[in-house]
């Protein structure tokens, strides 16, 4: 759910509608229809960004919407978990009667607006590259950061691996991975395996900083136990991260201790090609 430009989607929304010609006459109107609820809803949680937690009544005047549709939408929108009620916060004395029910955003709802937090951490790396003087020192140390970064995160995910098959370590790092939002899968390759993540929550930041991606393969490395190689990265433009894994994980011991296994340094965080 993006309502960063809900305004431009909504008034695409009747042509986009209207686009499969194919489709019968009622099946066009009937998606015609969830496109203006859709971008109504859009709407809605838009206002209530702008203007703060606000209350049916309030919503309706701004959008000269009646309050029962208005009501509607924003049942859709707690269902979603976008919006939350609350009790009005009400200054001075309170009057007779319930108080007023507001509604306001949740984090999740925030999130699905524009947000500057690849900025933001850009920001950061390239300040402490600078701090550390630039050039190869500067890299260095975000070498430095990424690493200590990876290593709080494989924490979790050895703790995942402990006791796991060898054979299974692959599809339970996939897992964890997964969990923490990579979309991660584990599949069968020729002499080996490959480890697939088909989304990576900071590829914007990876892609200026490939130090993270070095990190993160150095981190499999010592998870499983064995050498591994970065095929392709989303930060460098693929369309998934693929690590892969030599069969001889299958004959390692006690892979989630093992510290010396490295990985490629050729290809980590980078596209060999």
């Amino acid at each position: 759910m993006k309502y960063a430009s809900e305004a431009t989607e909504s008034a695409a929304a009747p042509e986009a509608a209207g686009a499969p010609t194919g489709l019968p006459a009622p099946a066009r109107e009937d998606q015609r229809a969830q496109e203006e609820q859709r971008g109504t809803r859009n709407r809605v949680a838009r206002s209530i960004l702008d203007h703060g937690p606000s209350t049916a009544a309030e919503l309706a005047l701004r959008l000269e919407l009646t309050q029962a549709a208005v009501r509607r939408h924003l049942d859709t929108l707690v269902a979603e978990g976008v919006v939350e009620p609350r009790e009005k916060r009400v200054y001075g004395a309170r009057g007779r009667g319930r108080p007023a029910k507001v509604f306001a955003l949740t984090d999740c709802g925030r999130d699905a607006f524009d947000q500057a937090y690849d900025a933001l951490a850009s920001d950061a790396l390239r300040w402490i590259a600078q701090s550390a003087g630039g050039g190869a020192m500067g890299e260095a140390a975000v070498a430095a950061f990424a690493r200590a970064r990876m290593a709080a995160q494989a924490e979790g995910y050895r703790a995942a691996l402990e006791g796991v098959a060898p054979e299974r370590r692959a599809e339970a790092l996939a897992r964890a991975l997964t969990s923490d939002g990579y979309a991660a899968t584990a599949r069968s390759a020729p002499v080996g395996e490959q480890l697939c993540q088909h989304h990576c929550p900071v590829a914007h930041v990876a892609e200026q900083f490939p130090q993270l991606c070095e990190a993160e393969t150095e981190v499999f490395s010592r998870l499983l136990g064995t050498h591994v190689q970065r095929l392709a990265t989303i930060a460098h433009g693929d369309g998934v991260c693929t690590t892969f894994i030599p069969r001889t994980l299958h004959t390692t011991k006690n892979a989630p201790q093992t510290t010396t296994a490295t990985a490629s340094t050729s290809t980590a965080g980078r596209n060999p090609a």
